[in-house]
């Protein structure tokens, strides 16, 4: 017995200590960058659970497969008058295309000219028409959008259809086979089973675009499901945020289509060490300024996050953010803390109540710190479910990307940046709209189980 004993501890020994071999080896050699927590939790976890955590491991440790080689093939210095200086030096930096100048920009805050919008980019396509998104539903606005690649397929353009695996897991599969089947290409992003890169399905696709020529784009933070555009009984649509843009910004959110969609193939991504090269292209002489920022598991940096850090260090008057979940990483809540000591107005928009409950527990003690700070934060009535971020008067954020840890360090995301005025005014506008019906949280102390409840779910939160 006791021999038996010797063994199954020398056994369990062997254990952790390959776990923690492999998850030194894996975060070294892949150049994984992590958070202190989680990088504390998933050592703890080999330690103390090593048969549970070892595989949760290979199948959701790697973060990120682009590698920090920089070879920069444009420098973009900064030229008055587009854009705040700081922010094109570090977005040149991190090798983000240089903001161009476009024909047009329109924004959506109502859902059925958002969907009236995206029609209409469908139905203009001539050539190519590429469509990435995370929720495709099989519901009426879902069929209303796979009715209109069909058409776009049956005139003769080339439609490439890119769905997130998980986010449009409750969609029937005969309906992406019925639209494969008349003439649409059809790629699932990292499906849980039969994905041609294994361990990587907790990496999530949440980048919304729908491309039309390489010369117009619609994008922002609408899914292709009824309730981001439509009301139905006793569901009011979502309030989101979406916009179209004619120009160059639309060519690299092409470019950026292409790489997503090889990698969903699983042919590119053990090649891959750098981001995708997005040129310099050419724009009109005047027009809105804008910019392509992605970010994800496919770039070195995490850019989005890089930017707003950066942002909470410059911004001399105000920090206005909308977003439906707020479970930001310790270095972020912490700049906004000192943007607000240092008398910098930081505002935050978010429902409520949202679609998700854990992530409305998770939040509040990012909250409360805000308000303690000297932050304003609102609570809107409705479901809010758009993304913006609004530094000063010369820099504006929308897209797909959410103030969490989730999106702000695993998913594939893509914002673009605003650097014109009246963009910049219509943001602004906007938000103070939704402030003005939304009331105030008042950062009150929580129960003691309440607050242990809250770091459970957002330490938990953050791992996944």
């Amino acid at each position: 017995m006791i021999r038996i004993a010797l063994l199954s501890g020398l056994g369990h020994t062997i254990v952790v200590v390959l776990g923690l071999l492999i998850y030194v080896l894996g975060t070294r050699i892949n150049h994984q960058r992590r958070h202190p927590s989680a990088a504390l939790g998933w050592v703890l976890g080999m330690v103390t659970l090593p048969y549970l955590t070892l595989p949760l491991f290979l199948l959701f440790g790697v973060r990120k497969f682009a590698r920090p080689e920089r070879r920069h093939h444009w420098q973009a210095p900064p030229t008055a008058g587009e854009g705040p200086a700081w922010a094109a030096q570090l977005l040149a930096g991190m090798e983000v295309a240089p903001a161009v100048r476009n024909q047009h920009v329109e924004w959506h805050a109502d859902g059925r000219q958002a969907l009236a919008s995206l029609l209409d980019t469908i139905a203009s396509a001539q050539r190519q028409l590429d469509v990435c998104t995370y929720v495709f539903a099989h519901d009426e606005t879902g069929r209303q959008v796979a009715r209109a690649l069909l058409a776009a397929a049956q005139r003769g353009v080339a439609v490439r259809l890119l769905v997130d695996a998980v986010g449009s897991l409750r969609t029937p599969r005969g309906m992406f086979r019925e639209l494969a089947r008349q003439g649409v290409q059809v790629r699932r992003f990292m499906p849980v089973l039969g994905n041609p890169l294994r361990g990587h399905t907790n990496l999530r696709n949440h980048r919304k675009l729908v491309v039309a020529d390489g010369q117009r784009l619609w994008s922002g933070g609408r899914n292709l499901a009824c309730e981001y555009f439509l009301d139905r009984p006793g569901r009011p649509a979502w309030v989101d945020l979406s916009f179209e843009i004619h120009g160059p910004v639309a060519q690299h959110a092409h470019i950026q289509f292409g790489t997503d969609w090889r990698i969903a193939q699983g042919r590119t991504l053990r090649r891959m060490r750098r981001a995708p090269h997005l040129p310099a292209l050419p724009g009109p002489v005047h027009g809105p300024l804008a910019q392509w920022i992605a970010s994800g598991p496919d770039h070195a940096d995490d850019t989005v996050h890089a930017l707003l850090m950066a942002g909470a260090f410059h911004a001399q008057r105000r920090i206005l953010a909308v977003t439906p979940y707020f479970v930001p990483d310790d270095g972020l809540l912490d700049a906004w803390c000192l943007a607000c000591r240092r008398g910098v107005q930081v505002s935050l928009l978010v429902p409520a109540r949202s679609n998700h409950r854990l992530a409305d527990i998770a939040r509040e003690r990012a909250l409360r710190e805000l308000v303690a700070a000297g932050a304003r934060v609102w609570l809107s009535p409705a479901m809010m479910h758009g993304k913006a971020v609004l530094i000063d008067d010369d820099l504006a954020l929308a897209g797909s990307v959410n103030l969490d840890a989730r999106s702000l360090f695993l998913n594939y995301e893509a914002m673009t940046a605003f650097y014109g005025a009246d963009e910049l005014r219509w943001l602004s506008e906007w938000c103070a709209s939704l402030i003005r019906q939304a009331r105030p949280h008042m950062g009150n102390a929580p129960s003691l189980p309440r607050d242990l409840l809250e770091g459970v779910v957002r330490a938990l939160g953050f791992q996944l």
